[in-house]
């Protein structure tokens, strides 16, 4: 497949028949063509339950398969170098795909890998059953988020999971999952008193603030109970199709914890599609947000903060992302495709899309054009200059490359 087809993007069936709109822009001395229409929506499909893991930053699973179901075939690889929680890989492995993911903090291979080999309700059931509630030791003092019974069965449960070590099995990890994402939040179905937001804890200082403007104090929660509540709502859906197409994908999947500027373990030419999300310069302190997560699963938050990119200016990030795109050159095959996701920050004034069509040149890949997705867009006017979330829209945009065919390759 040559360029984008008009199939494609120009007559793109939306669903109430709107045509996309096209213009150019000039990105680093590359002129580009540039998209816009309502590609895909929440509407047009339900997302798998799967996917319902929280987790700061991430993408919803329409935009991945939008590219994965128009761009590859059964048994193609599709790579995240960024993979977060997941989204791609699930995604990419529902749709019969192989997957590879990397993600430098190894909570995305906790929160991804699980669901690629998921258990069976009675399964969790009994194997929860055998773990002790009690048995935790000592830990730090956590008792501004949970009830002392609560925080005496999740130290129970972080212990089982570190003792289990080589021997953990993939219910133990569904279960290590699962307590992960159910740790601190905002209703009943977490371990905590409320707190916001519930992708991320907050410090135990702020938490004393919350607990004393709300005049409240942590509750007992069952976290076996939850655990089983929630597993039953991510595989409520799931067919035995999807199960076995799920675990077909997981035998052979690439799950790194690596620098995606060094992917060594991703052969040359392998990948049709990798499609990402970098981080946005310094918008986001993933670590830091993510320090309990990181205290469960015994992982040290300082030492993931060190590796990951949070550059502070345009020129860092771009230095970054273009040793990123040298790599992806690398793995991708001729002919594949990186669907490079990116969009305003710094309240519109950085638009990261005109940054990455160079960087993505430099590397030898061909730039086939900025497509924005505008949800909920009814009228033309300033569109390519509106911000997220601004005036009723919310765009993604996405920077479209291709790897050449070169038959000497």
């Amino acid at each position: 497949m040559s360029g984008i087809p008009d199939a494609y993007l120009r007559e793109f069936a939306t669903p109430d028949g709107r045509r996309t709109l096209c213009d150019a822009v000039c990105c680093g001395g590359v002129r580009v063509p540039r998209y816009i229409n309502e590609f895909w929506t929440a509407r047009q499909r339900q997302a798998s339950p799967l996917h319902e893991v929280s987790y700061r930053a991430c993408f919803k699973p329409q935009l991945p398969r939008f590219f994965i179901a128009s761009l590859t075939s059964r048994g193609d690889l599709v790579y995240d170098p960024f993979s977060g929680r997941g989204t791609t890989a699930i995604e990419a492995a529902l749709l019969g795909r192989r997957v590879a993911a990397n993600d430098i903090n190894p909570l995305s291979a906790i929160l991804a890998r699980p669901r690629l080999a998921p258990p069976a309700l009675e399964e969790i059931d009994a194997r929860l059953q055998e773990i002790p509630r009690d048995a935790g030791g000592e830990g730090p003092d956590l008792s501004m988020f949970f009830h002392p019974a609560t925080l005496h069965e999740i130290r129970a449960l972080r212990r089982y999971l570190a003792d289990r070590g080589h021997d953990e099995d993939d219910i133990d990890r569904w279960i290590r999952m699962v307590a992960t994402t159910r740790l601190t939040g905002h209703s009943k179905g977490f371990f905590s008193v409320y707190t916001l937001p519930p992708n991320q804890a907050v410090s135990p200082e702020s938490q004393r603030r919350i607990n004393e403007k709300r005049g409240q104090t942590p509750e007992y929660r069952d976290t076996h109970a939850l655990i089983l509540k929630k597993s039953r709502q991510l595989l409520g859906r799931l067919t035995d199709t999807e199960r076995e197409t799920l675990r077909r994908a997981g035998r052979d999947a690439l799950f790194l914890t690596a620098d995606a500027r060094s992917t060594g373990a991703i052969p040359t030419a392998s990948v049709a599609l990798t499609v990402t999300s970098p981080p946005f310069l310094d918008i986001i302190q993933y670590a830091r947000d993510n320090w309990m997560r990181c205290w469960f699963n015994g992982l040290d938050a300082s030492a993931i903060a060190d590796g990951i990119t949070t550059a502070r200016t345009v020129g860092a990030w771009e230095a970054a992302i273009a040793r990123v795109f040298v790599e992806l050159f690398r793995v991708t095959r001729p002919g594949g495709r990186v669907a490079f996701e990116v969009g305003e920050v710094r309240n519109g004034s950085v638009s990261l899309d005109e940054h990455v069509v160079p960087l993505g040149a430099a590397a030898g890949f061909v730039p086939e054009g900025v497509m924005i997705n505008a949800q909920q867009f009814t009228k033309t006017s300033n569109i390519w200059g509106i911000a997220n979330n601004d005036q009723g829209t919310n765009t993604n945009r996405i920077v479209l490359f291709r790897k050449e065919d070169r038959p000497d390759e």
